[in-house]
């Protein structure tokens, strides 16, 4: 039990301290793109002291294609809906935006003043955006999401669960729950699908991992590159 306690920590405590932070900085009127970084810091700096990694094994380059391939379709569900390709801010792409995204039945407002745009903080706190999103956030919430709650709502002592280990009901509420810490809820619940599935099949938490990586990261160079600030 003190094991399982001890996992539960170091599994837990980055992603709530990230949460907490998300809450508490603009509270204290932290300017988004600092609060953005100073996030990505104390979150990094928790994740490497606790080292939930010790439970898992090194990750397995066979699964690196597959990975790859899962981190680019799934930037590409969160990003097609709302592109010019894709609808063309016609009607269903209205009605995506109003449902599909929080708050419900309310079309997203315009971001005049991107808080993370390196015009508007800097390209430094641009660059911590980027590389917090993308290596820091993402193997947080994996280890949150398919390492430690997935397992433990199948069994509590989660370590006892193999990553190989289907359960439905686990599985899908997972995903749900994944879905609805992001604004684009849809896209979130797609997400968590396919990172569950990617650890299900290799049961490699690393290959869900590199996954969510490149979601990530191939998500804010599209951001960086064609202005819409929207998805950060």
């Amino acid at each position: 039990m003190p094991e399982q306690r001890h996992a539960a920590r170091a599994h837990l405590v980055p992603f709530a301290v990230w949460m907490a932070l998300l809450f508490l900085l603009p509270i204290l009127e932290v300017p988004s793109g600092l609060g953005y970084a100073v996030r990505t810091a104390v979150c990094l700096l928790l994740l490497v002291g606790l080292r939930p990694w010790r439970w898992y094994e090194a990750f397995r380059l066979r699964h690196a294609w597959l990975a790859l391939a899962v981190g680019v379709a799934v930037c590409a569900v969160w990003v097609l809906p709302e592109s010019p390709w894709i609808g063309g801010g016609g009607g269903v792409q209205r009605l995506y935006l109003k449902y599909c995204v929080l708050p419900f039945g309310k079309l997203p407002e315009p971001v005049l003043f991107p808080p993370c745009a390196p015009e508007n903080c800097g390209w430094l706190l641009t660059v911590t955006r980027l590389v917090g999103s993308a290596f820091v956030i993402a193997a947080i919430e994996e280890f949150f999401w398919r390492g430690f709650l997935y397992r433990w709502l199948l069994r509590q002592d989660f370590l006892s669960v193999g990553l190989g280990v289907f359960g439905a009901r686990a599985f899908v509420l997972t995903a749900v729950l994944f879905g609805f810490e992001h604004n684009r809820w849809l896209a979130g619940i797609l997400a968590g699908l396919a990172y569950g599935w990617l650890a299900v099949r290799t049961r490699d938490l690393w290959a869900a991992a590199l996954a969510h990586v490149v979601t990530n990261l191939l998500l804010g160079v599209y951001v960086l590159t064609t202005g819409q600030y929207g998805f950060w």
